[in-house]
Order: C-alpha cells, then sequence, then structure tokens
C-alpha cells in the first residue's frame, strides 16, 4: 500500500510512502481520504515526510481532503513537507488555505485544540 493509514483517538493520519505525489498515486489518496470522511473521520492529517514532489493532482487531492473536512465541521493537516513541497505549496499560494506543521505531534496537538474550541 502506497498510505499507511493510523486511526487514533480523534484523528486518522495518513503516511504517504511515495516519493512523488503525482498523477498515479494522487486518485489512491483521494479515494482513502473520500472513504475516511464517508465513515465519519472528520479529523485528517497527512504526513507528507517520505514525498519529495507533489503536482497538480496531489494538490488537488489535499485540496478535496481540506474541502471534506472542513464540511464535516473537523480539521485537515499537513505534517512533514520536505523543501520541494513546501516551495509548490508557496507558489500556489495555498499556504494561507490548508494548515500546515512542522511535525506530526504538532498537527496532532493542534487537531486537538480545534476540537476543545469547537466544543466550547
Amino acid at each position: 500500500m502506497k498510505f499507511e493509514v493510523n486511526p487514533q483517538d480523534k484523528v486518522v493520519v495518513i503516511s504517504t510512502k511515495v516519493e512523488k505525489l503525482d498523477a498515479i498515486h494522487a486518485p489512491e489518496l483521494k479515494s482513502e481520504i473520500v472513504m475516511l470522511n464517508k465513515d465519519g473521520s472528520k479529523n485528517i492529517i497527512i504526513d507528507l515526510s517520505e514525498t519529495r514532489y507533489i503536482d497538480s493532482s496531489g494538490l488537488s487531492a489535499l485540496l478535496v481532503g481540506n474541502r471534506l473536512c472542513r464540511d464535516a465541521n473537523g480539521s485537515f493537516v499537513l505534517c512533514g513537507l520536505q523543501d520541494n513541497v513546501k516551495k509548490l505549496i508557496t507558489i500556489s499560494q495555498l499556504e494561507s488555505v490548508l494548515k500546515i506543521t512542522p511535525t506530526r505531534n504538532e498537527a496532532v496537538d493542534l487537531v486537538y485544540m480545534e476540537e476543545v474550541e469547537r466544543d466550547l
């Protein structure tokens, strides 16, 4: 499998196990996110620490995940971005749309913090 899915208490962490998140692998990630969302997962973290390249289809999969989680009143967070991936997200002006943290632990903390805020 190209993606490792790790459900936790209130969040699902998806770790990409591909060097390139492109037209070959992005549809699988998108379908994984859609299935998780349909099964009731509203908080999803994508750990991209093993991904060194992303193209427009990869960005599209991430944006679909962001929209689905937002529509479900949840959180969608990216973490572990390599420099090339971070650069492309910046060039695409998506850093203001997507939530990004340096590490997986910080992403989990952010999701839990947002869950507490939503419960207030």
